[in-house]
């Protein structure tokens, strides 16, 4: 039973992710190829390290042509109806939102299965999660959303951790990957609806750029 909900999990998180890494291939004006490359590394990036950390060799996304078919239809998809899902108000980051969902708790119950210590099972569902992500923005020469975004790989690891601590209870893995995936796509919802984010850095006072910097100031003046 864990078996077959790993594999829908996995499968729906690495279909949305496809969709976000194609739709950000077209906002980026790249070709076919470009856009089905985007879709495959989004949808699947996350999901090959998890397997290669976790020993579970070869990844499920390079043994079972499942993976490659479910990116392909989800590029192709966007690639021709992209006008459809453009109308939702940026659609990258909404289908991130349900993959980030879907593939962490899916990392954080694989990582269980293969015995990984509860704490790291959390953390590989977190990285399960943002993988395909930072991959997709590491391609089209943008900052991985995970850096900049709010709530993001908290959003992940806050689901993961409902996975674990529902093992560790013997609560059904079905329970603990729902109300895991709610929680994560709620958080994420959340703080993209009201600007919910952790604290950001700084400049050094009087560095170029920081508002009160002494030369900004003289500029102000002559102004």
């Amino acid at each position: 039973m864990i078996h077959i909900l790993l594999t829908v999990l996995d499968l729906g998180g690495t279909f949305v992710f496809a969709i976000s890494g194609a739709a950000a291939g077209v906002k980026h004006r790249l070709d076919i190829f470009g856009v089905m490359v985007l879709a495959f590394a989004a949808g699947n990036a996350g999901g090959i390290t998890r397997d290669l950390l976790i020993g579970a060799v070869p990844p499920a996304a390079i043994a079972n042509w499942s993976y490659l078919l479910v990116s392909i239809l989800a590029g192709l998809a966007v690639f021709f109806w992209y006008p459809l899902i453009a109308r939702l108000n940026n659609p990258v980051l909404w289908f991130d939102a349900v993959g980030l969902a879907f593939f962490a708790v899916a990392g954080a119950q694989k990582a269980l299965v293969h015995d990984i210590n509860p704490v790291m099972a959390a953390l590989l569902g977190m990285l399960t999660g943002i993988g395909g992500g930072m991959l997709r923005d590491v391609l089209v020469a943008e900052i991985p959303v995970v850096l900049r975004a709010d709530l993001y790989a908290l959003a992940a690891l806050a689901a993961a951790t409902v996975v674990v601590v529902g093992h560790i209870f013997h609560i059904t893995p079905i329970a603990t990957t729902t109300v895991g995936g709610v929680l994560c796509f709620v958080l994420r919802y959340m703080a993209m609806r009201h600007s919910w984010h952790l604290p950001a850095a700084l400049p050094p006072r009087g560095q170029p750029g920081e508002p009160n910097a002494p030369e900004e100031r003289r500029e102000s003046r002559r102004s």
